[in-house]
């Protein structure tokens, strides 16, 4: 066959032709100036970014007959053989084919003959990952220790499968993926050389379609090529190629971010008439959500968004009025919803149910929204419950005195902060013992919401103008936690009833009945704290009757 393909017609001869993959050309670059190149070197990255063909570079910049040198000639005969790929002291391994303990037993005898006419005596594996972990482990001791004619070159694209001790014994370079913009310039060049005429949005469909591989950007374009006479457009590669149209990403998310069920549905409907693959487009829609909630975040969009100005332009007006919450729990959402996308049978309907359910969620508040509610909502109990107050009772005589015989008294000596006793209105008086201690409360919750919760555990025994008894449940956690604000719950009775009174403690035991009261009780909260019942009181406009606890 005599056509040759762009990604071979146009594989690079010398480091500073590669794209994208600096990093690794300047560091062996320098490497072979300063004679410090290891015998071993494993390069690692996505498929199509260079691996094997700077392996190949290697190989011709070290058997150069000016070499080893940092830019191989191309023209003597070992860098004319290893473009050709019919060297004899370079052979290029199929890791995959050649992955037996035999068959590196068998290179591993043969590393020892010197090389024909070159320097090196070098072995590419490509797809090292391939190999058996025995043959890993014949391969040890020579790859630690080879003969100063050899170098191992090693090329994967999945690293982690390759055991320690291999990776341990090698240099490891790390090749990246390849951004948008170096492959559009790069397709540019190759269109000029060509004689094809793209335009720029049909150039950066390719480019992103190829998903920072070199090698697919070439054959994608190769593709449209054979299939365009003429200028190429980007309505054209979207129908050869079967890409999603940028127009549509902006729709669907528009659609959903509006709330448009019908438009949402019909936009689904289109693509799987047009033919686009339905899990795809699903990618590219969860892709686009990342996308909008970088650019609505604002921070480093140019480098974490690999797209056009004016697309980026676009996104930020699409999510100029929408709050970031909204669009990291539609983002949350869908990305929960990919393998049921993926693993589907019925693409279009799953994606038709997935739309149903994020719409039919309402939107997240922010945090600072929620406390600012919480903090109107307790401002208005508190001011009902004032107006529900009665004025203050007649007086009457001290409640009589409880049984304090096996009480623990916990007392503060000292004055007490605040104003004198004497010179300040009982906001309750203390021979109403049921509004005291519910005030009490009250004040408690407001000043130390902390200790509110031992506090409600616990029962009023006795309450008079000397003193309050208070029934701590036998609950060790709850005790402490009084005793420790002891002086603080003074000063709040002295408050509420304004006088100065001694507080003291009294452990009591919570009867069987009592206990599963609080249980049922703390369940009829939960129930009726729940988020469903709440919505389908609202759906239905309803009340609670009664509340049944299994």
């Amino acid at each position: 066959m005599s056509y040759l393909v762009l990604a071979r017609k146009y594989r690079p001869q010398t480091f500073e032709e590669v794209v994208g993959q600096g990093h690794v050309s300047r560091t062996l670059t320098n490497a072979i100036s300063n004679g410090r190149v290891a015998h071993a070197i494993m390069f690692s990255g996505p498929r199509g970014t260079g691996k094997t063909t700077v392996a190949r570079i290697l190989a011709k910049a070290m058997n150069c007959k000016e070499g080893p040198t940092r830019i191989p000639c191309n023209t003597c005969q070992s860098c004319n053989e290893i473009t050709s790929g019919s060297a004899v002291d370079v052979y290029e391994i199929d890791g995959a084919s050649n992955n037996s303990v035999d068959q590196i037993r068998e290179l591993r005898d043969n590393i020892k003959y010197m090389p024909a006419h070159s320097l090196y005596k070098i072995y590419i594996i490509d797809e090292v990952h391939m190999l058996s972990i025995a043959a890993f482990n014949a391969l040890l001791k020579t790859l630690e220790e080879p003969p100063e004619h050899v170098m191992f070159l090693f090329a994967t694209t999945e690293a982690h499968k390759i055991p320690i001790t291999i990776l341990s014994r090698c240099q490891q370079y790390d090749f990246r993926r390849i951004d948008v913009t170096a492959i559009v310039d790069h397709l540019k060049m190759i269109s000029t050389r060509e004689g094809s005429d793209f335009d720029g949005e049909s150039m950066t469909l390719i480019a992103r379609e190829a998903g920072g591989s070199m090698r697919d950007a070439l054959s994608l374009m190769d593709q449209v090529m054979a299939c365009v006479d003429g200028e190429v457009t980007s309505r054209q590669v979207v129908d050869i190629l079967g890409i999603v149209d940028r127009k549509t990403l902006f729709d669907l998310s528009s659609a959903m971010l509006s709330g448009n069920v019908p438009g949402l549905i019909d936009l689904v409907g289109e693509a799987y008439d047009q033919g686009y693959e339905l899990k795809k487009l699903f990618m590219d829609l969860l892709e686009h959500f990342r996308n909008l909630l970088i650019v609505k975040i604002g921070r480093n969009t140019r480098k974490l968004v690999d797209l056009p100005g004016h697309e980026i332009e676009l996104m930020q007006q699409q999510v100029d009025s929408v709050s970031p919450i909204y669009l990291n729990q539609l983002f949350d959402m869908l990305f929960r919803e990919e393998a049921t996308i993926r693993l589907s049978g019925q693409p279009r309907m799953a994606m038709e149910m997935v739309f149903f359910k994020l719409l039919q969620i309402p939107p997240a508040l922010a945090v600072e929204t929620l406390i600012e509610k919480l903090d109107r909502l307790k401002l208005d109990m508190g001011g009902s419950i004032k107006d529900r107050m009665e004025p203050p009772a007649a007086s009457s005589p001290a409640l009589e005195a409880g049984n304090n015989t096996t009480a623990r008294e916990n007392t503060v000596s000292g004055p007490l902060p605040g104003n004198d006793a004497a010179g300040s209105e009982p906001i309750v008086r203390t021979d109403n013992k049921e509004r005291g201690w519910d005030r009490f409360l009250e004040a408690v919750s407001e000043k130390h919401p902390s200790i509110a919760p031992s506090l409600a555990k616990s029962t009023l025994k006795h309450l008079d103008k000397k003193q309050m008894v208070i029934g701590v449940p036998g609950n060790g956690f709850t005790a402490n936690m009084i005793k420790k604000h002891l002086g603080s719950i003074q000063a709040i009775c002295r408050d509420v009833f304004g006088t100065q009174i001694k507080v003291v403690t009294e452990m009591v035991e919570i009867k069987d009945e009592d206990k599963k009261k609080n249980i049922d009780a703390r369940a009829e909260k939960d129930a009726l704290g729940n988020p469903l019942v709440a919505e389908a009181l609202e759906i239905f406009n309803g009340r609670v009757i009664d509340v049944k606890t299994v």
